[in-house]
């Protein structure tokens, strides 16, 4: 098992990634329930009840991600903005893999919460937790999002390529979807392209778009989930639509990616209470590209950050996984 940690400074451009081995995992500790547990390096332990009554369920997160780095941070849900998962039952959120459910080749499970508030502290120094004369605190609070992720099989066999959009604000007091002032919006979305394996195929080569997504205003939560097949493009008019899509793309030299200068991300779907009533939204960026890039953080490459077993594996199968990090300033959600 591995725990992983990136902190990005956006006022000096500081990163620190930290990807840390861990040892003697249990779930649950003794006295928790099943969505807690601990390891020598860290603890989550989940409450249903806080003193604050706008904010009950909970997550607090504590763990030593380096002899020089400590943190503690509580996550908690907004009361009034719901979890959500595609799907009813046990097995909502499950995207199963093959033609056989029942005994399928294996799942990926995502859950959400698209709204949170996280309070907490980091702490840097010699002994991480010690606070000693050379220790640094810093404390963090803002607004986040948690997703509940599980890969029920290899990563290489999951997928091919990965979107993820995470956007976070405010509506201004003018806009006709604010019943109050400075009414909290998100947007979320996680898209994977499958290996040629899974799906129909269109002129021999396959791969299924999934897509998961939700838009989030004040107490609202509308969610979008759409399948896009190989041999069939979505409907632009569809009912519900869930899409990342990359424009004017340009070789990358040191990934052999086609890496996008412009994106746009899409979601339409019913509001829960009013299914006759429909919320469509769309973020759009330009974020350049190499010496002009706008917005992008950092090309990790994740053979540099996993343990060497794992990396032997990896370079095997002559997977090149990069993750292109990408931080937008100014942005507005479209409706």
């Amino acid at each position: 098992m591995q725990l992983t940690f990136k902190l990005y400074d956006p006022s000096t451009k500081e990163q620190t990634w930290k990807s840390v081995s861990v040892s003697d995992w249990v779930t649950p500790p003794p006295g928790q329930d099943g969505r807690s547990c601990k390891s020598d390096s860290f603890s989550i332990v989940h409450r249903s009840t806080s003193s604050d009554p706008t904010h009950s369920e909970n997550y607090t997160i504590t763990a030593r991600v380096s002899p020089e780095i400590s943190l503690s941070l509580n996550v908690s849900r907004p009361n009034n903005v719901s979890g959500f998962k595609v799907g009813n039952g046990p097995t909502g959120g499950f995207t199963y893999f093959g033609t056989n459910k029942e005994k399928a080749d294996g799942y990926v499970v995502h859950r959400f919460w698209p709204r949170t508030k996280a309070v907490g502290r980091l702490i840097f120094g010699q002994g991480g937790s010690a606070q000693g004369v050379d220790s640094r605190i810093e404390e963090i609070s803002g607004v986040g999002m948690m997703v509940h992720a599980i890969q029920g099989m290899r990563p290489n066999l999951i997928a091919r390529t990965w979107n993820f959009c995470w956007f976070t604000g405010k509506l201004p007091a003018s806009d006709e979807h604010n019943p109050a002032a400075d009414t909290g919006v998100s947007g979320i979305m996680m898209e994977f392209t499958t290996t040629d394996g899974y799906g129909r195929k269109k002129g021999g080569e396959g791969g299924t778009v999934v897509n998961i997504g939700c838009v989030n205003v004040g107490d609202k939560v509308v969610v979008t989930a759409e399948t896009q097949w190989a041999d069939a493009v979505g409907a632009v008019n569809a009912p519900v639509v869930s899409r990342a899509t990359h424009y004017d793309t340009v070789l990358d030299k040191d990934t052999g990616y086609q890496q996008p200068q412009k994106l746009s991300f899409t979601w339409a779907g019913p509001i829960p209470e009013a299914p006759t009533d429909m919320v469509k939204a769309s973020l759009s960026m330009d974020v350049g590209f190499a010496e002009t890039s706008r917005g992008l953080i950092e090309k990790v490459d994740l053979l540099a950050e996993i343990p060497a077993f794992v990396k032997t594996v990896v370079n095997v199968l002559g997977t090149r996984p990069y993750i292109y990090q990408v931080r937008v300033y100014l942005g507005h959600l479209m409706f």
